[in-house]
């Protein structure tokens, strides 16, 4: 496919049918974008030298961007209420900014001074109370920061063992996802498996995967659930962006167990994968440096729609429009 302008049409045919997205830019700036939120018509993201900062979905001339640090952090992470926005940067100290959306006034309001600190994703789940995955230490204990409702951070002793060489990946901000019931860690690496919590009974639940797995690169890089049972999960190796085996699974019963889909019939290395509110998980869109991929059957089949390069992260805007971001830019895809 032709390489995409700012804006510009292009027809693409999957699963039987032919459709036009229409792309256009919201931003354009020396930046590597890796977290995307949507509130109120506008995206907000937080990238590489402390930038933070919005624009709207529908007037590029409304935006701001702030560094929320003299020193020069890279952020990976982004979360937000109803009144602030939250990000932490990676690596050691890692510092927990609160944003408020109105003034764009930034507080760091929490350090974490681990040697080993890396924080690889930030969630908030809908009862309001937030969650941020850290890289663990010797002791190969899952860290988890947690802010309760009154907003006071703190990192528990969940008493949940890894293994060796378990990680996850700062991918794209999305390797948690929750429901109203359940929270969902992926992780990768040596191993790649899914770590869920009964949020009422705080139980913590441990469950292989099938996914390519086995070195540092490999495994689970996002996840996303529709309910408490359907998920899905992308990912791959980013040292071999074209291998396309084991990369893609689905789970129909909250995650215990998962099904491979698309394995050697798929784009290759994701980083990002993002259900479409309202379709019960049959529609999908994800994102891997090197496509745009989008399944309408539940991630059983996949069509590379777009070969649009260096996009990270990816999020509904509404049930026609996805925000797409990653190296020096924002779109905005449209479906017609």
């Amino acid at each position: 496919m032709r390489k995409i302008l700012s804006l510009g049409l292009l027809s693409v045919s999957f699963l039987g049918f032919s459709q036009q997205v229409e792309f256009s830019t919201l931003l354009k700036d020396k930046i590597s974008i890796r977290a995307l939120e949507v509130s109120s018509g506008k995206v907000w993201y937080s990238g590489t030298e402390s930038k933070f900062g919005f624009v709207s979905v529908n007037d590029t001339l409304d935006k701001k961007q702030i560094r929320l640090s003299d020193k020069n952090l890279q952020f990976r992470t982004l979360a937000q209420d109803k009144k602030y926005l939250y990000a932490i940067n990676i690596e050691s100290p890692a510092n927990f900014f609160r944003i408020e959306k109105q003034s764009l006034k930034a507080e760091n309001i929490f350090q974490d001074n681990a040697p080993t600190a890396f924080y690889d994703a930030l969630h908030f789940t809908e009862d309001g109370k937030a969650y941020a995955f850290s890289d663990t230490d010797e002791s190969l204990k899952l860290k988890l920061a947690e802010m309760n409702k009154k907003g006071e951070w703190s990192i528990p002793d969940h008493k949940v063992q890894l293994n060796k060489g378990e990680a996850a990946f700062a991918a794209s901000n999305t390797n948690i996802a929750s429901s109203k019931n359940y929270l969902w860690i992926a992780t990768g690496g040596m191993s790649s498996r899914i770590l869920r919590q009964n949020l009422k009974t705080q139980k913590w639940e441990i469950f292989n995967t099938p996914f390519v797995q086995g070195k540092s690169s490999q495994g689970m890089y996002s996840v996303d659930f529709y309910g408490d049972k359907f998920g899905i999960a992308v990912g791959g190796d980013y040292t071999a962006q074209k291998e396309n085996q084991n990369n893609i699974a689905t789970t129909t019963d909250g995650g215990k167990t998962w099904e491979i889909q698309a394995s050697g019939k798929n784009g290759g290395y994701m980083t990002c994968v993002r259900i479409k509110p309202g379709s019960g998980g049959k529609e999908i869109i994800a994102v891997g440096d090197q496509h745009i991929s989008y399944s309408a059957d539940y991630g059983k089949t996949w069509k590379v729609i777009s070969e649009e390069k260096n996009l990270y992260v990816c999020q509904w805007l509404d049930k026609n429009t996805v925000v797409l971001a990653g190296n020096n830019k924002i779109l905005k895809m449209k479906f017609q």
